[in-house]
């Protein structure tokens, strides 16, 4: 097989996994997915097995502090990771009781099962997400 074919056969195993994540089958997606509104979230959290939301703003510290450890987990854990801009999203933010950022909240068919309060490290989250999973 010449190096040409080799790349014809990756890009074709990425579109195929592509293709599946858009039609709701396989695996979590790779990156973390931006909610915007009530019903986007609604849709993520019932349309995967676990996820985890990251409550989080632009203007936090902490928040930003933990954003390396929150891409880490969407590339290489088994749950689907949004995340959800309190600024933008109030409504969301207020109806799920976030009273301070980050929160991140763990969801296991459906239903909320964890809650976490400030930066944590990716051990923990890790530890949640495949207990659920």
């Amino acid at each position: 097989m010449s190096e040409s074919d080799e790349e014809l056969d990756a890009i074709r195993d990425r579109k195929r996994e592509e293709l599946a994540k858009r039609a709701g089958g396989g695996d979590a997606p790779d990156e973390p997915i931006h909610v915007n509104g009530a019903e986007e979230f609604d849709e993520v959290v019932a349309g995967h097995d676990v996820v985890l939301v990251d409550f989080y703003a632009d203007w936090c510290g902490p928040c930003k502090m933990l954003e390396p450890t929150i891409e880490t987990l969407a590339a290489d854990s088994p749950a689907t990771v949004a995340k959800v801009d309190i600024d933008a999203n109030q409504a969301i933010a207020q109806s799920h009781g976030i009273r301070g950022v980050p929160t991140l909240q763990l969801y296991a068919g459906g239903r909320q099962v964890e809650q976490f309060v400030g930066v944590q490290d990716e051990a923990t989250l890790r530890s949640a997400i495949e207990q659920h999973a």
